[in-house]
């Protein structure tokens, strides 16, 4: 038998090794447990793979990027067997992985109730442990249209095959431009069928390889997204490579069911999605409104300090408009769709930007106008899918912190410079503190952007530059650029770890150009100003989204709609709060008094509930001594702290945004 000479790869080290031919991934790399697939010059392949001579092999641990989407895959792969077993009727649709675990769509008669779930689950495990071998099978589009000729879907994926990531979300993990694949899986023992599907793969080796796993819920979708198409029945569930990582996962992903900030808005009255509205647009109730105007505020008196101007454009323009910017060649889908009245089509405003350069463009600019730098909270509307619409952080109407920034090209690195450290200071002093910065540069594969090549490398190595000055992780993200131009995306971790997309910062060569905008230079040449794009919060509704949800609605006192609330001991103490309480509010402070007729402690726990700051209490030795007492969120109290003094305090905690 002859040899074959395969190159090891681990992380910077690199191993030569004869082996035999016909010796597979898994020989190589046997007796490593955690090993479950390899990557083969730069491809996944499952560890039943045989190298060929020359080729280099590195492993796939379970609990890399690589190998969670693997051993997610295959336990959807178990689930969607599962279904099958209990429901033969039900016709597959997609199962791909998804952060923190995967799903799999399913068309059946009737929704799937929390009890299918368990039983479907506890299939699952007897699956698991038969230890069912994952067997890759290459086929025909002929011979698959046959073997499947009962899976609708599935032949409808046959038919997009190359085309299948456009076509639907997760459908590349089943079929992709190059050989079609059915996966089987086979009875240990015997070899026996026992169940199959269409599937790129890879997948573990068998279904023992599947560690720890749960089914989370149900939910309707939409085949390939589309509300056109039939609604499926889609499991969600999550798999983990050990059960202490799944229990990890079920805690964190309870924590943040508390910290969910459409059940904390509707507990602590701040605002509403009403049916009567529709879908994905919200009404910010009193409460909320305080703690908007409050971050809207502070925004705009650092806005103001950075040499910003203030501008308001209205709702709704002419079509034309969003044609001259390129918004409506591409991203028409994100739009809402024409309203026509005096023979023309208009367009709810998408984005502020067009309006903007309109305004640049109103009357001549001389170069000693810039950098000119316009800021507006702009409401603006897009066409949400509603499977994707979720409360204030993927809504329908909204309002950005929109900024566009007019300069030339040797200001563009200095200003790029000093706005991403306004946007990180900024985002700071709402307290947010772990950054890392994302990226995106343009496809040069891709249709998609407009623009020379050279006006691109110019504007990403500028915000690359950019980047590199903060000392932050700077994570590449190839091909997610905006049309018109590379952007730089600021991710934010809350409280608990999970990562937001907040500010981008984009340079656009692009509008300036199609709206021919143009600015007299000191030579007295007219020459076109870099354009570019800011939105430091994202939108408010998002921003108070991540909020609510990195405080758990404990905002610091500066942001919480009440920032104290006096707790008289007896009836006989109102008058003595209310006194304090107006003194308050002429130092501008949000301080009310609860006389109502509840116990003391009831009192007590109410404003526990709603998450006041302070609570200030008193009896009548602090009436008495012209004191109050301070009970904090924790329970803690301080006593007999003198009025003044008290005030003082609430004053000095909210000046210097600091959370308690």
């Amino acid at each position: 038998m002859s040899d074959v000479r395969v190159i090891i790869q681990r992380d910077s080290e690199r191993e030569e090794r004869v082996v035999t031919t016909g010796t597979t991934a898994a020989d190589l790399f046997a007796g490593e447990r955690t090993v479950i697939a390899a990557r083969v010059d730069g491809e996944l392949k499952d560890l039943a793979y045989v190298p060929g001579d020359g080729e280099s092999v590195e492993p796939v641990d379970i609990s890399s990027e690589d190998g969670l989407n693997i051993l997610r895959h295959s336990t959807a792969h178990v689930m969607a067997q599962a279904v099958q077993e209990l429901f033969p009727e039900a016709k597959l649709g997609i199962g791909p992985p998804v952060k923190g675990g995967f799903y799999y769509d399913f068309d059946v008669a009737e929704p799937f109730t929390p009890e299918d779930l368990k039983r479907v689950e506890k299939k699952m495990q007897e699956i698991q442990k038969r230890g069912q071998r994952f067997s890759r099978r290459v086929t025909t589009d002929e011979d698959a249209r046959v073997e499947l000729a009962d899976e609708p879907y599935k032949l409808e994926l046959i038919g997009l095959k190359g085309n299948a990531a456009q076509a639907a979300d997760g459908a590349d993990a089943e079929v992709g431009g190059g050989e079609l694949t059915i996966y089987d899986n086979l009875d240990a023992k015997t070899g026996e069928l026992c169940w199959k599907d269409l599937c790129r793969g890879p997948h573990l080796p068998t279904t023992r390889n599947i560690p720890a796993f749960k089914l989370m819920r149900s939910a309707a979708a939409y085949w390939r997204g589309s509300e056109k198409n039939p609604q499926l029945q889609r499991i969600y569930g999550t798999a983990w490579p050990s059960k202490e990582e799944l229990k990890a996962h079920l805690e964190f992903l309870a924590e943040a069911e508390k910290r969910d900030h459409r059940k904390l808005g509707t507990e602590l009255d701040l605002f509403s999605f009403p049916d009567e509205l529709g879908p994905g647009l919200a009404v910010f109730h009193p409460k909320g409104g305080v703690v908007r105007k409050e971050m809207e505020n502070y925004s705009r008196k650092r806005h103001e300090d950075a040499g910003y101007e203030f501008v308001n454009t209205p709702h709704i323009s002419k079509e034309h408009l969003f044609e001259t910017s390129g918004h409506l060649p591409n991203y028409a889908e994100g739009m809402f769709p024409p309203i026509e009245f005096d023979g023309q089509n208009y367009r709810l405003k998408a984005m502020n930007c067009p309006m903007h350069n309109l305004i640049f463009k109103g009357r001549g600019r001389s170069y000693r106008e810039l950098p000119l730098r316009l800021f507006e909270f702009g409401t603006v509307y897009r066409y949400e899918k509603s499977g994707v619409v979720h409360g204030l952080t993927r809504s329908r109407g909204f309002t950005q912190d929109d900024s566009h920034i007019y300069c030339t090209k040797e200001q563009m690195p200095g200003e790029l410079d000093s706005l991403l450290t306004f946007v990180l200071d900024l985002l700071r002093d709402y307290g947010l503190n772990q950054f890392e910065l994302e990226l995106s540069t343009r496809d040069p594969e891709s249709d998609k952007f407009i623009g020379e090549d050279a006006e691109w490398e110019e504007a990403t190595e500028a915000l690359r530059e950019a980047a590199e000055k903060q000392g932050l992780p700077l994570v590449p993200d190839p091909g997610g650029a905006a049309y018109y131009g590379p952007k730089i995306s600021v991710q934010a971790k809350d409280a608990i770890g999970r990562s937001w997309q907040m500010s981008t910062i984009q340079v656009d060569f692009q509008q300036p150009k199609r709206f021919g905008l143009e600015y007299t230079a000191a030579d007295g040449s007219r020459q076109q100003p870099v354009m570019i794009h800011r939105a430091l919060f994202g939108s408010i509704e998002r921003f108070f989204a991540v909020l609510l949800e990195h405080y758990a609605g404990a905002f610091p006192a500066w942001l919480a709609p009440v920032q104290a609330v006096g707790i008289p001991i007896g009836d006989a103490h109102v008058s003595y709060l209310q006194e304090f309480a107006a003194d308050a509010k002429a130092r501008g402070l949000r301080v009310e008094v609860d006389a109502s007729s509840d116990r003391m402690q009831k009192k007590i726990r109410n404003h526990q509930k709603a998450k006041v700051p302070f609570m200030i209490i008193v009896g009548d030795e602090d009436m008495n001594a012209g004191t109050v007492s301070f009970r904090h969120r924790d329970g803690s109290q301080e006593n007999g702290i003198p009025r003044e003094d008290a005030l003082a305090k609430l004053q000095d905690v909210v000046e210097r945004r600091v959370q308690v």
